[in-house]
């Protein structure tokens, strides 16, 4: 017999033919019905509970090939099991979207799932732009190990955390910034599935509250969508930017553009100048901003008048220069010139006419250079307003005519020096004071007991002098503390300011400031606080510097921020006891009111708040009841104000279930609702369909009503039958019971009698 050809084999060392493995080889465990949405899904992967590896068994054919005389091929068939891992749990995912302005999101609502499996879902709630979702936390109920986060998106649409299963306690509300929220679950497929409900609804979102500018201020009439803000600088600033912002509507609603700044510009012309100042130009932001600067103002007073300049700051570098005409033209009459080394006249200049022009030149601009040139004018036959900074002053005329008086004061702190007290407006002809307005500066030193304050560098506005030794004592009230706001200091090397917790020189000391620095807080850790300044006898080979500016005021303790007060028509929650930093308040309104301004704010490192209190605004709008399907609507009103009606008509072929009507009536308290529930619009047939089920109802209760009827009247009809022909029989009330005579064995025996047979048996004696 002729040799068997040999057996193709595939590549490889062995040659693996999978067979479909027979039930006894592969065991499964019980299969599992999945219901609900994602049972398709479910169904696809079978579930193999036990045992927890599946057997896989392969038949492996093997050609072995001996090299005899006879070419013998032998074939061996060997079984092989191979050990496969269990497949992972089978993780659905669920997206749930919500739109309406109120709901709940519940998970008892998602489906059941089998051992082994946990779910990931997804709830989030999308409502109009201009409003918000509130969540509530009505039950949560977790096991360990499983998810809940609550998700929203900042205003660049940025994804925020706004709180997890750590932070959620039953009562809690969470507000988002924007227009959606969602809520992240996942549970674990270890424990038992936990629970949750949330209740949703939505409110008005509006703008944050717009900045101040510096040198400038903010009056904001509405935070909502429409409302506006509007910005004006102080004299002698102008506004760099958009005067009006108006709050658009968004998913985040913002501003229509920045804030605006105010600054002081390099130069400028004034027409009809009256009264105003001309400051040193802001610094530049431009990257040329080291370049030298020259700035020019002219300033014209009208016809006839004559303008009166007050120099009520000068601080100049060494290379600035600052020059005051008589004049427009170039060969005007000079009044004041720094680079001549005269003297400051803080008492100001008058103008020989009706124009004046100011000239700045400068090298090197500087944060420290600054002036400040108040000007009026005045009609001729009088004399001009007098000024006088860092005090006060009474006059007898206000159009200060020939004749006037001014009686002047200086503010506490403050001493009048270089010149009277008194001054009066002299000569008829060409009136004029018959002295220059005094100066209030500032002491060396002093005990300050007020709530609030400002200490100034001995001399103030001028330069301080040399071999300065000054010391100001600061009490509060006892449970308060001292906040300094150091807004100017610029010493020389060779001074020294110094700052001590308390009131003895031995105390802590806060911060010694040599030189210059940007501007700083400090507190205190008592009521007390003390400040000396010492400047160096030999200035004039060191230097001087310009001085400091420093306000107090009384604070609570310094480990703390401020109590915020309750609002009107809310509440207010606080994530710690003591508002030390990082406290966050939270604030919430009563039902039917809207929160304007930001809902939290935080205590913050300087122990200010981030921001103002908001408050609570009343609702005068009702939410959207929605469409009915298969009808129309019309509105009176789009903005669904107090007052507004709806009606609905239904399509062709369906009737009109409920209310055509609804209106929108306001509760006190509460939110303004709707007068009726949404009504429908059913198909005619469905509709008969109702009305003949309604009839046959009412012909059943008809019948049960005669029914019963009928039984009462044959009943009364066997009463009286019994008691024509058994006249013996009495009735109870008739007569006295013979008790004496019934004994319990006699009557209780009876099984008519126990189990309330209509028939009495046994003899009743009289």
């Amino acid at each position: 017999r002729s040799p068997r050809p040999p057996l193709r084999t595939r590549h490889g060392p062995q040659s693996l033919q999978r067979r479909r493995p027979s039930q006894r080889e592969t065991p499964r465990g019980p299969r599992t019905a999945v219901t609900g949405p994602y049972s398709r899904r479910l169904s696809r992967r079978p579930l193999v509970r036990t045992p927890t590896q599946t057997r896989v068994c392969n038949v492996v054919s093997v050609c072995l090939h001996t090299h005899t005389h006879t070419h013998t091929h032998t074939h061996a068939h060997a079984r092989m099991c191979v050990i496969l891992p269990p497949s992972p749990p089978v993780a659905p995912r669920c997206t749930v979207n919500f739109t309406d302005p109120e709901g709940y999101i519940d998970s008892s609502d998602d489906p059941p799932l089998p051992n082994g499996a946990f779910l990931q879902c997804t709830y989030t709630v999308t409502v109009y732009r201009g409003y918000g979702v509130e969540l509530q936390v009505k039950n949560v109920n977790l096991s360990e190990g499983e998810q809940l986060s609550i998700r929203g998106v900042d205003e660049g649409g940025a994804p925020l955390v706004l709180a997890n299963e750590t932070l959620l306690v039953e009562g809690q509300v969470i507000r988002s910034p924007t227009n959606t929220i969602s809520v992240f679950f996942r549970s674990f497929p270890e424990g038992g599935s936990g629970n949750f409900q949330l209740h949703y609804q939505i409110f008005r979102l509006s703008c944050s509250l717009p900045r101040r500018p510096h040198f400038g201020e903010v009056s904001v009439l509405d935070l909502h969508p429409g409302g506006t803000a509007r910005f004006h600088c102080h004299m002698g600033y102008h506004l760099q930017g958009a005067p009006v912002l108006t709050c658009i509507n968004a998913s985040l609603p913002i501003w229509s553009s920045r804030e605006p700044a105010c600054r002081a510009l390099c130069g400028g012309s004034v027409k009809n100048a009256t009264v105003g100042r001309v400051l040193s130009p802001s610094p530049p932001s431009s990257a040329n901003g080291t370049q030298g600067r020259s700035c020019s103002w002219s300033l014209e007073a009208p016809a006839g008048q004559r303008l009166h300049l007050h120099l009520e700051r000068m601080v100049l570098g060494p290379t600035d220069r600052l020059v005051l005409w008589s004049g427009l033209d170039a060969g005007s009459v000079v009044l004041f010139d720094s680079g001549r080394g005269t003297p400051i006249p803080f008492e100001g200049v008058i103008s020989e006419g009706p124009s004046v022009r100011v000239q700045f030149i400068t090298d090197i601009p500087s944060h420290t250079t600054s002036f400040n040139i108040r000007y009026e004018a005045f009609e001729k036959g009088h004399c001009y307003e007098p000024y006088i900074q860092n005090g006060n002053f009474t006059t007898s005329d206000p159009g200060y005519g020939v004749g006037t008086v001014v009686q002047f004061s200086c503010d506490a702190g403050h001493s009048l020096e270089q010149g009277p007290p008194v001054i009066e407006c002299i000569n008829a002809r060409d009136p004029y004071w018959n002295d220059t307005e005094p100066l209030c500066k500032a002491l060396c030193g002093g005990d300050l007991s007020g709530p609030s304050g400002v200490i100034l560098s001995p001399n103030w506005p001028e330069w301080y002098g040399e071999g300065e030794d000054c010391s100001w004592r600061i009490h509060v009230g006892e449970d308060k503390r001292v906040l300094l706001d150091v807004q100017l200091l610029n010493l020389s090397n060779s001074d020294m300011l110094t700052i001590l917790d308390g009131d003895e020189v031995t105390t802590r000391i806060l911060g010694q400031y040599v030189g210059g620095t940007s501007p700083f807080k400090l507190s205190s850790s008592s009521p007390d606080l003390t400040i000396t300044f010492h400047s160096d006898p030999a200035g004039l080979v060191f230097g001087k510097g310009e001085g400091f500016i420093i306000n107090y005021m009384e604070v609570s303790r310094n480990d703390s921020c401020p109590d915020l007060p309750e609002i009107q028509n809310g509440w207010k929650t606080t994530s710690h006891t003591a508002l030390v930093r990082g406290t966050r308040i939270t604030y919430q309104c009563d039902p039917g009111y809207d929160l304007v301004g930001r809902e939290t704010l935080t205590c913050q490192l300087d122990l200010s708040w981030s921001t103002q209190p908001p408050f609570c605004e009343k609702i005068m709008y009702c939410t959207d009841p929605g469409h009915v399907e298969h009808s129309t609507r019309s509105l009176s009103d789009p903005k669904l104000l107090v007052g507004t009606t709806i009606q609905y008509s239904c399509n062709p072929g369906f009737v009109l279930q409920g209310s055509a009507i609804l209106t929108c009536y306001g509760r006190e308290p509460g939110t303004p609702v709707w007068t009726s529930r949404l009504p429908h619009c059913v198909c005619n047939a469905e509709a008969a369909a109702d009305s003949s089920f309604d009839g046959g109802n009412m012909a059943l209760a008809i019948f049960i009503l005669v029914l019963l009827l009928s039984v009462l009247l044959g009943g009364a009809y066997v009463y009286v039958t019994r008691c024509r022909y058994h006249s013996n029989l009495r009735l109870p009330l008739m007569y006295p019971h013979p008790y004496s005579q019934i004994t319990v064995e006699t009557e209780f025996d009876n099984p008519l009698y126990e189990t309330g047979g209509v028939r009495l048996q046994g003899n009743v004696s009289d």
